[in-house]
């Protein structure tokens, strides 16, 4: 009889531990457990630490609470300025409501990646080339906003969300890059255009000083001949100021005064002398040309010898 009680006891200790066994549950610190008696959720989800459930009656869900990352694959579209692109990004959010997350969507996390899929499609067709590249904090604020709406019914948070990288064609690349170095042209000209105009005011100073001071154009000159000097090259240039040379011309353009000489007055012209007639010469204005004397007179000299 005492054996058969034994027995009963101890058949009764191994299925009484048999079913705390089955009974027990452990709940992690980053989860929380919903519990469904009978297909219901019942009571509050329950904390980290060992919990207690009815063996074959009650089911316990256990829910991540801590932050998932999850990848965005990355999206081809075409942007508002018709370029096309490919945008990638990743998601990073957590479980605020684990009996939301359970009971009102199948699978949260695939639910945030269609949807995170989705925005960027839409903030890609909404957005200029010029924003994806330089303004991508704007762009993620408003593809967090455009996530967390619905997110928010499932007993999902939206904590942070990030545009990876930006894929260009080819093509565009090219372009942006030779547009890019134009403006570095551009600027490089203007720096060198605004260095020459700085130059020449201070050259404007010193020609203006040294004319003041024509010894400093020779210093200056001296100064120039040692710098050539002292590279040791086999030739040496000597560069003529300009001023000498304008000096030379001003001494050639005004030679110097001759002396000065007693000028004796001009003699005063005679008066002219009148012709004095001659008693018995011919008058020669009133002697005809006769034919013998026209012959006579065309005659060539002879020769005498």
């Amino acid at each position: 009889m005492w054996e058969l009680v034994i027995t009963l006891i101890a058949v009764a200790g191994a299925a009484g531990l048999v079913l705390l066994a089955a009974a027990m549950r452990v709940v992690k610190q980053y989860e929380r457990g919903v519990l469904f008696r009978l297909g219901r959720i019942t009571g509050e989800p329950r904390t980290p630490g060992l919990t207690l459930i009815i063996p074959f009656v009650d089911r316990l869900h256990k829910v991540n609470m801590q932050i998932v990352t999850l990848p965005i694959p990355a999206q081809e579209g075409i942007t508002r300025d018709n370029v096309t692109v490919r945008v990638d990004a990743v998601v990073y959010f957590r479980v605020v409501d684990p009996t939301s997350a359970l009971v009102r969507v199948e699978d949260y996390k695939f639910a945030v990646s269609q949807m995170a899929q989705t925005s960027l499609r839409s903030i890609i067709g909404k957005s200029d080339l010029d924003d994806l590249l330089s303004n991508r904090e704007k762009l993620n604020e408003g593809l967090e906003l455009m996530i967390d709406s619905p997110a928010v019914g499932w007993g999902v948070q939206i904590d942070r969300v990030e545009i990876k990288d930006v894929s260009l064609p080819d093509t565009m690349k090219r372009s942006m890059a030779r547009q890019a170095e134009a403006d570095r042209e551009r600027r490089a000209r203007i720096i060198n255009a605004d260095a020459e105009l700085q130059a020449s005011k201070k050259l404007a100073e010193a020609a203006q000083q040294m004319s003041d001071t024509p010894t400093a154009l020779q210093l200056r000159l001296l100064q120039t001949v040692m710098a050539v000097s002292a590279e040791k090259n086999s030739t040496l240039v000597l560069p003529i100021p300009v001023e000498l040379l304008h000096f030379l011309e001003r001494g050639a353009r005004d030679p110097a005064p001759a002396r000065e000489t007693r000028k004796e007055p001009a003699p005063e012209p005679a008066p002219p002398v009148e012709p004095v007639p001659v008693a018995g010469a011919p008058d020669l204005d009133a002697v005809t040309r006769t034919p013998e004397l026209g012959a006579i007179l065309d005659q060539p000299p002879t020769e005498v010898r």
